[in-house]
């Protein structure tokens, strides 16, 4: 196995345990001859390289990516970060801190555009959370 085809699954490993399958496979499904070269660079790079480093755990590197997803104003990607943050351990109260704290640094219109999009997403997976299992 080459190196970039261990850097790849060891990516893809990460990216479906902060990312959850629903999202990769999703990600996957919708890939094509335009974004495959992309979709393969995120896996090996952000989440086989960065992602995967020891210097800063999961939960850390959660709290960075919330913070500067806000600092963005890339709303595209807060729902996909919130839902990372729980996986990683954050609870609400801690995202809602990490939002919050941004807003002194980022604004108060990105970090009230992350609020209405972190509230979604909390709200959505307080309802499947509670759902019985089938």
């Amino acid at each position: 196995m080459t190196d970039r085809n261990h850097q790849h699954e060891r990516g893809m490993g990460v990216r479906r345990e902060v990312l959850g399958d629903a999202h990769v496979d999703r990600a996957e499904a919708g890939k094509d001859a335009f974004t495959e070269d992309f979709q393969d660079f995120i896996t090996r790079y952000a989440w086989g390289e960065i992602w995967d480093r020891p210097g800063l755990d999961r939960r850390s590197r959660s709290i960075a990516t919330l913070a500067t997803l806000v600092t963005l104003g890339a709303e595209s990607e807060i729902a996909m970060h919130v839902r990372a943050a729980l996986r990683n351990g954050l609870s609400e109260d801690e995202i809602k801190e990490v939002i919050l704290h941004t807003a002194l640094y980022a604004g108060l219109p990105r970090a009230n555009a992350a609020f209405g999009m972190a509230q979604k997403v909390l709200a959505e997976e307080r309802d499947v959370s509670a759902e019985p299992d089938a």
